[in-house]
């Protein structure tokens, strides 16, 4: 049999395939190995919750996901990190302008206050939580806010004043990044162009235009500090909190490619300047979520939200499944046509799973499909060939439907894909069949609905879909669209 964690300590490590991925750093693809033994330390930045997260934001949280599982797989423990920023992080890469969160009480029309502030951070901070639930995601193993960690922003500020890296200006506190020699060296930015001020407008107070705030004052809100009342910068709290809880230098960082070249490369000098030690081994990127070939951004207005994809029909899994499709580090254009085709895809898999191997158990891992699934997986999370390795599986008619079963299942401890739930379900082999007998046992003017709105939605008239949703809420009924089928209960 094929050892299942396939963990470092295993005695047929040697055999198994190298764990691989792409570091942002080098530019190439890595072996990969902690700094301690079997434990990996690993940062992913969070929303600034300001709002609520859209699709494009969720990728790199799926993506997150999908590495710590990978790493479970090969036998790491993982110590995961993910921040959520509800202070600090201003409207653009640039110094100037107004904090998110500020920008949010301005727009929920709310008091400048830090107690506003937090009551609008713990309502997105919710919603983030339950899009991560609504995904399959793992919870991290600490969730630190940004606004509990402003000792340590400052604290770290003032090694950075000590060590002649950061300088006192009207407005703050800047690192200067002409002292850190190695500036830019995430992603290969060219940091000439950066001094001639091609990324930003000019700033007179800068010794450099590259050069960014680690404190910003402002004398009507914030924190006191030994620069005057304001704010830490967005960049200052990701190194504070990371070092924090996962020391002064950790294996793996993550993020959206929209922070290689100056939320990242930020991080890791002030983090080094601060240390004298390298502050991440290895540093990981998602490509963007695209939608009719324009990236998906708040700030052009063309987002899409967890919440309206459920109001549209589709479970959240199918998202995730569009997502493993794709390449963590590839582009991918969203439309409606392929989140259906997804959908499909995914309620094939669940209904394959509960109605034919459902009763099936007693089986053992396929060592053959296991060994092809970890090759996949340990070559940079190579998702789309994973699924193809699921799906070969499903079709093959040599391996027993109870050895399937279990295979299944250990595939789906990395893809998140909701099998396990249906196996742990007692009604699992026939949850396809309740969910049809929910639907056939309402009255028939009730049913007649049901099954208009789901012509509609396969004829992607949301709208229709949407009213006829409402009208079966006016007649005291409550319908839920999942993985398989609708289910609708008496309210």
């Amino acid at each position: 049999m094929f050892p299942l964690t396939l963990g470092i300590t295993d005695p047929a490590k040697d055999a198994r395939p190298p764990l691989v991925f792409h570091n942002t750093l080098t530019r190439k693809k890595e072996r990969f190995s902690p700094v301690k033994d079997d434990h990996v330390r690993m940062y992913n930045c969070g929303p600034t919750v300001y709002d609520f997260a859209h699709i494009g934001n969720l990728r790199s949280y799926v993506f997150a996901d999908i590495l710590r599982r990978t790493l479970h797989l090969n036998g790491y423990k993982v110590m995961q990190v993910i921040n959520i920023t509800d202070v600090g992080h201003l409207a653009s890469d640039a110094d100037d302008g107004d904090d998110k969160m500020t920008l949010a009480l301005k727009r929920e029309g709310k008091p400048l206050t830090l107690e506003a502030m937090r009551e609008v951070a713990n309502t997105y901070t919710e919603a983030f939580l339950e899009d991560l639930t609504a995904l399959n995601i793992k919870h991290p193993s600490a969730l630190p806010r940004a606004s509990e960690h402003i000792r340590a922003d400052i604290a770290l500020i003032e090694t950075l004043i000590q060590k002649e890296y950061a300088y006192r200006t009207a407005s703050g506190v800047y690192f200067d990044t002409v002292r850190f020699k190695g500036y830019g060296k995430l992603g290969g930015i060219d940091i000439e162009k950066l001094k001639e001020g091609a990324r930003v407008a000019v700033n007179e107070e800068k010794r450099s235009q590259s050069d960014f705030a680690l404190w910003k004052r402002n004398d009507d809100l914030g924190w006191d500090s030994p620069w005057g009342r304001g704010f830490p910068g967005w960049h200052i709290e990701c190194s504070a909190m990371a070092m924090e809880y996962l020391g002064k230098e950790i294996d793996i960082h993550t993020g959206g490619v929209d922070h290689i070249g100056t939320h990242h490369n930020n991080e890791i000098a002030q983090s080094e300047a601060a240390t004298g030690k390298p502050f991440s081994r290895f540093w990981l990127h998602n490509a963007h979520v695209l939608m009719e070939g324009t990236k998906v951004s708040k700030s052009l207005g063309n987002t899409v939200k967890l919440r309206q994809l459920k109001e549209h029909g589709f479970h959240p899994l199918s998202y995730r499944y569009w997502l493993l499709t794709g390449h963590y580090r590839r582009q991918m254009n969203f439309s409606f046509n392929a989140l259906e085709g997804a959908q499909t895809a995914l309620r094939r898999l669940q209904r394959t799973f509960a109605e034919e191997f459902g009763g099936a158990r007693g089986g053992r891992v396929s060592e053959a499909y296991a060994l092809r699934f970890l090759e996949a997986m340990n070559n940079d999370m190579d998702t789309p060939k994973a699924l193809a390795i699921l799906w070969d599986l499903v079709k093959d008619a040599e391996v027993a439907k109870a050895d399937k079963r279990a295979t299944l299942l250990h595939f789906d401890r990395v893809l998140g894909l909701g099998l396990k739930d249906l196996a742990q379900s007692r009604e699992s082999r026939v949850a396809v069949d309740i969910r049809r007998e929910e639907v056939d046992d309402l009255p028939d003017p009730i049913r007649a609905l049901v099954d208009e709105r789901e012509r509609a939605r396969q004829e992607k008239e949301w709208q229709r879909a949407d009213d006829l949703r409402k009208e079966l809420t006016e007649q005291g009924y409550h319908l839920e669209d999942t993985p398989t089928g609708p289910k609708v209960t008496r309210v």
